[in-house]
């Protein structure tokens, strides 16, 4: 689950605040360029209201006007005190120093209404500082908070580790590989050899079936070998078989193959070698040559390559501080632990010098025979230790999984259809 943006929102309220504050003190008209000019008061009223009499100082010419006249301003400047005998006054007043109205009188309730919307702005953004600043310290505090758990070194150096034991288990399964690829065909040619001169009679007790032998001889289908090539539909076509007593001759010819395929034995002549033998023995030299220790590295770095796997996907976040800000609630609650693991394994790593083994494991599997076209140095070398080539060649054969050769009877001869027998529906 994601962290909800506390703080966010408060500098969020914040800046509209205060940009808030700005719009109103920009829509605030300014003070305008005046004049102080003397007033006669011709007649006031107690509340301030009177009249008065000013000479415009631009132009001396006098203006008689309504104007709001300070009350509380002392008695001597009031009528009949300022002039005794007369109703006259004096005040002090303003004039517009330039534009169209130059010379009129100047209202000082226009400055109120100036200053009430300037103090309108400071309040706003008096307001909007203070979410603004508690958004911003608890927001750093939260992600200096968040980002105290990154471990970059430690990422990137499990991170190398686990390539360097994913690239040498690679590379000892692809020398398995080309001893497989190089084998498969001298294997398969074998088996379809033994089971050319397997004759089609040993089916018949292993079939529990009765096994017309003659007419199947005289059909072309000698071996057991015929017998996976032709089909349970050529089978029962010319044997004049029902269709379950076919497919249990097909199915007896099958487990005698298998049988066959698990007992039989590449074997590794080097007197006048054939072009896949050479193949086989330059493939197999390798691993010979790179020894059980290779095989060992090997393992050891699969099963490390996917410990660090593991640890790596839960201390991603632990990569940067980026990465730990981004990360989630949960993500975040992994890391202390999937650091830790990563580290164990780094010390354990170190502590075993598997980083060299890996390395040394990759130069010697690397180190091929592929220059030695006719493979006078693996055929030397498997003279002086044949045991070495054929427990090197048992052993990658028999950890294959589904990589052995094609079983025959795979392969199908293409015959022209034909209506099934009568007796097929038995």
């Amino acid at each position: 689950m994601k962290h909800i943006p506390f703080f966010r929102w408060f500098v969020t309220l914040g800046l509209v605040l205060v940009g808030c504050s700005v719009g109103v003190y920009l829509a605030t008209p300014d003070y305008p360029e005046r004049e102080q000019v003397d007033l006669t008061v011709l007649n006031e009223a107690p509340d301030g209201t009177c009249t008065v009499r000013w000479t415009d100082p631009f132009e001396r010419v006098e203006h008689t006007g309504p104007y709001q006249c300070d009350r509380y301003r002392p008695a001597t400047f009031k009528a009949p005190d300022y002039e005794p005998g007369t109703d006259l006054g004096w005040d002090v007043g303003y004039v517009f120093a330039e534009g169209s109205q130059q010379g009129e009188l100047y209202s000082l309730a226009d400055d109120e209404d100036i200053e009430a919307s300037i103090a309108l702005s400071d309040q706003l953004l008096g307001i909007g500082l203070l979410p603004t600043i508690f958004g911003l310290v608890g927001g750093n505090i939260r992600s200096l908070a968040r980002v105290i758990g990154a471990r970059p070194a430690v990422v990137r150096e499990g991170a190398r580790l686990r390539d360097r034991a994913v690239q040498t288990a690679q590379d000892h399964a692809r020398a398995q590989d080309a001893v497989r690829t190089a084998w498969a065909p001298l294997h398969k040619e074998l088996i379809e050899k033994l089971l050319d001169g397997i004759p089609v009679a040993r089916l018949r007790g292993a079939a529990r079936a009765r096994l017309p032998v003659r007419r199947l001889e005289r059909n072309g289908i000698h071996s057991v070998r015929d017998v996976l090539d032709a089909g349970a539909w050529e089978v029962a076509h010319v044997g004049g078989l029902g269709r379950q007593e076919a497919e249990r001759v097909c199915a007896a010819a099958r487990r005698l193959a298998d049988g066959v395929s698990r007992d039989a034995t590449v074997r590794l002549g080097t007197d006048r070698p054939d072009d896949r033998t050479v193949a086989l023995l330059n493939a197999l030299q390798v691993l010979v040559e790179a020894g059980p220790q290779a095989r060992h590295a090997a393992d050891t770095a699969d099963l490390l390559a996917g410990r660090l796997h593991r640890a790596l996907a839960g201390a991603a976040p632990a990569a940067g501080w980026r990465k730990m800000l981004e990360a989630s609630r949960a993500e975040r609650r992994c890391v202390p632990t999937a650091v830790a693991e990563l580290r164990k394994l780094l010390t354990e790593a170190e502590r075993e010098g598997v980083a060299a083994r890996f390395a040394q494991a990759s130069v010697d599997l690397l180190r091929g025979a592929d220059g030695d076209v006719a493979g006078l140095s693996a055929r030397v070398d498997f003279d002086t230790r044949p045991a070495d080539y054929y427990g090197v060649l048992a052993q990658v054969v028999d950890t294959a999984e589904g990589t052995g050769p094609t079983p025959p009877g795979s392969r199908r001869r293409v015959t022209p259809p034909r209506k099934p027998p009568r007796h097929w529906a038995r």
